[in-house]
C-alpha cells in the first residue's frame, strides 16, 4: 500500500507579531506583584485581550474583577492593577477612596494618548476620539476628561454629520490599535470638513499595530487563507484579520487556539499567511504551526518588514524584583 502523501503548505509567517512591549510591560507588572506582594492579586479587568494569559495569570494567583467593589475588605491591603487598556480617571480616584494599593499597567502609548486629550482641552479645543465606541481604550481616553469634552467619531460618516459649536476649536486623538488606512481616511475627511483642526503632537497608532498591519499587508496577497492568532475582543487583532482580505488573501479567519481550526472548511490551501495581535503569546503561535504540520508537508516563509526594540519599564514600587528564567518564558509568550 503506497504510503499517503501531504498537501504542500508554504506558511508566510509575519514579523512583527504577537507581544507588544506595552502587553509584555502589563504581564510583567502582574507576575512581579504576585512574587513581592503574594496571591492574591487583583487585577480590574483583563489585563490583555487574550484568554490563554488571563488564565496562567489566574493559575498563578491572580483574580480578575470588573469593579473595585468585588475586593473583599480583608484583601484591601493587596495590590490592584488596572489594565494596559487604560482606566477613566474616576477609577484610581475610587480606588483612594477605598485605601486600596494600586498599580497602573496602562501602555505608555496609551497614556501618551490621554496627555494629547487632555492637552487639546487645557487649549480650548474639543476633542474629537477616533475609536470603537465601548472599547475599554476608548473608555478610558473619554474618562480623563470632564463629561461632554470629548465626541467619538468611528466612521467618515460620524464626521460628516458633526455639527460644533466651534468648528474652530477642535482637535482630534485616536485609539492606538485602529486600521491605519481606515483612520486614515477619518482624518483625511476631518481635514476636508474642519481645516482649523489640531492633529496630536504625535501618532496616536501604536508603533505595533502599524507593523503589524504592514507585515500582513506584505505577506497576504496570494495566500489562499490567512490566520490571525488574537481574541475576537482584541480591537488589534480584528483589525489584522480586515487588513489581510484587504490586502489580497482570499479568506481571513481569527483563532484563540489550534482547537478552533475547522479543517474541513480550511480544505487543500497552499499558501497560508499566520500572524498574531499584540496580545497573543507566541506559544499559541507555535501550536497552530504544530496543527497544520500535521495535516500538511509545511515549509515556512519569514514576512519579516521590521524588527522592533522597544522595551517599557515596569512601576518603580516593582523594579527591586527580579524573574526567573521561567517568569520571563512566560511574558514574553514562549510558555
Amino acid at each position: 500500500m503506497r504510503p499517503m502523501t501531504r498537501h504542500k503548505l508554504t506558511i508566510r509567517l509575519c514579523g512583527p507579531r504577537g507581544f507588544c512591549a506595552g502587553v509584555d510591560r502589563a504581564i510583567q507588572i502582574v507576575v512581579l506583584a504576585l512574587k513581592k506582594y503574594g496571591a492574591p492579586v487583583y487585577v480590574r479587568h483583563e489585563i490583555v485581550h487574550n484568554r490563554f494569559v488571563v488564565e496562567g495569570l489566574e493559575a498563578q494567583g491572580a483574580v480578575f474583577v470588573e469593579e473595585l467593589d468585588e475586593i473583599p475588605p480583608e484583601h484591601h491591603g493587596q495590590p490592584v492593577i488596572f489594565s494596559a487598556h487604560g482606566v477613566p480617571k474616576s477609577v484610581p480616584a475610587d480606588a483612594e477612596g477605598r485605601n486600596l494599593f494600586y498599580l497602573d499597567a496602562t501602555c505608555p502609548l496609551v497614556s501618551k494618548v490621554h496627555k494629547q486629550a487632555m492637552r487639546h482641552e487645557r487649549l480650548g479645543r474639543h476633542v474629537l476620539l477616533i475609536g470603537h465606541r465601548g472599547h475599554p481604550e476608548v473608555i478610558g481616553t473619554m474618562g480623563q476628561l470632564p463629561e461632554g469634552a470629548v465626541t467619538l467619531i468611528e466612521t467618515v460618516d460620524d464626521v460628516d454629520a458633526l455639527s460644533p459649536a466651534d468648528p474652530e476649536a477642535l482637535g482630534f486623538v485616536t485609539q492606538t490599535t485602529l486600521s491605519v488606512d481606515d483612520t486614515a481616511q477619518v482624518i483625511t475627511r476631518l481635514h476636508e470638513r474642519f481645516p482649523a483642526i489640531t492633529a496630536p503632537a504625535a501618532e496616536s497608532i501604536c508603533y505595533a499595530t502599524t507593523n503589524r498591519q504592514d507585515a500582513v499587508k506584505a505577506a497576504a496577497p496570494g495566500c489562499d487563507l490567512f490566520a490571525v492568532v488574537g481574541a475576537p475582543n482584541s480591537s488589534n487583532s480584528r483589525r489584522l484579520v480586515e487588513v489581510a482580505l484587504k490586502a489580497g488573501a482570499e479568506r481571513s479567519i481569527l483563532l484563540q487556539r489550534a482547537s478552533e481550526i475547522d479543517w474541513d472548511d480550511i480544505g487543500e490551501i497552499s499558501t497560508l499567511g499566520l500572524s498574531a495581535g499584540a496580545s497573543a503569546p507566541e506559544v499559541v503561535v507555535a501550536e497552530i504551526i504544530d496543527a497544520f504540520r500535521d495535516r500538511f508537508d509545511v515549509t515556512i516563509e519569514l514576512a519579516e518588514t521590521t524588527q522592533e526594540t522597544e522595551n517599557f519599564l515596569v512601576n518603580r514600587e516593582l523594579r527591586d524584583v527580579e524573574l526567573t528564567i521561567d517568569d520571563m518564558a512566560f511574558v514574553n509568550g514562549t510558555n
